[in-house]
């Protein structure tokens, strides 16, 4: 899964990808955060953090499978107290304002197998920064640390909440009605379903199932139709 030619390590860091956000949300409907504020979110985490010789970040969604930063380890994590879910519209990315897609979150309730990277410590400005940039753009997340069991070990990890209080939080959708917009919205970045089926495909490689994902994938299949 390559990285897409927008959402990449260079186009992140240039601006690039920022200016799509901005010209997107240009009529003022999104507020985009500037990137000092959101470089200034990691430090506060990062001084959060237990001392230990990395710094964490779970990911769950399209970060297992286009990450754009470098980590120096990782293993298969598991978050209690979150699930990941379809919740916000996306107008842009995986999406437009006629037929909009979704994007995943994680949400309250249940428990979440991701991804954990850890970055050594001497990185993590640099290598988080790139994924600070990248998802807080427009706070529709809010960045949370969260206690991820990882085999042998637990770690406290930066990981991205729902913020119900943003304007693109679509909030609980019934799975008939989310697979139908995840099966027809496409954007800059590419389809909705591409989005879903990429993430499920990684978590196959790490040996996650999260049934509640296969069966909105196969939902989606059905409303695409014969190929």
């Amino acid at each position: 899964m390559p990285d897409h030619p927008i959402l990449h390590r260079k186009a992140i860091l240039s601006g690039t990808f920022e200016r799509m956000i901005e010209e997107h949300y240009e009529d003022g409907s999104v507020r985009v955060i500037p990137r000092d504020e959101r470089l200034a979110m990691l430090k506060g985490l990062l001084d959060q953090m237990p001392t230990d010789d990395h710094a964490w970040l779970f990911a769950y969604g399209s970060l297992m499978w286009n990450p754009t930063f470098d980590s120096d380890v990782h293993a298969v994590g598991l978050v209690r107290g979150y699930h990941r879910q379809f919740c916000f519209w996306s107008t842009l990315g995986r999406g437009s304002r006629e037929t909009p897609g979704l994007m995943l979150a994680l949400e309250r309730g249940g428990a979440c197998h991701g991804m954990v990277y850890g970055v050594r410590r001497e990185r993590a400005d640099e290598e988080l920064g790139v994924v600070f940039i990248r998802e807080m753009l427009t706070g529709s997340y809010r960045a949370r640390l969260v206690t991820v069991d990882c085999g042998d070990r637990r770690v406290r990890a930066i990981a991205f909440i729902a913020n119900r209080a943003h304007p693109t939080y679509a909030g609980r959708i019934a799975a008939a009605e989310a697979a139908r917009h995840i099966a027809c919205a496409e954007g800059r970045l590419g389809t909705c379903r591409e989005y879903l089926y990429n993430t499920i495909e990684r978590m196959r490689e790490l040996g996650i199932r999260d049934h509640g994902l296969e069966r909105l994938a196969r939902q989606v299949r059905s409303a695409e139709g014969p190929r």
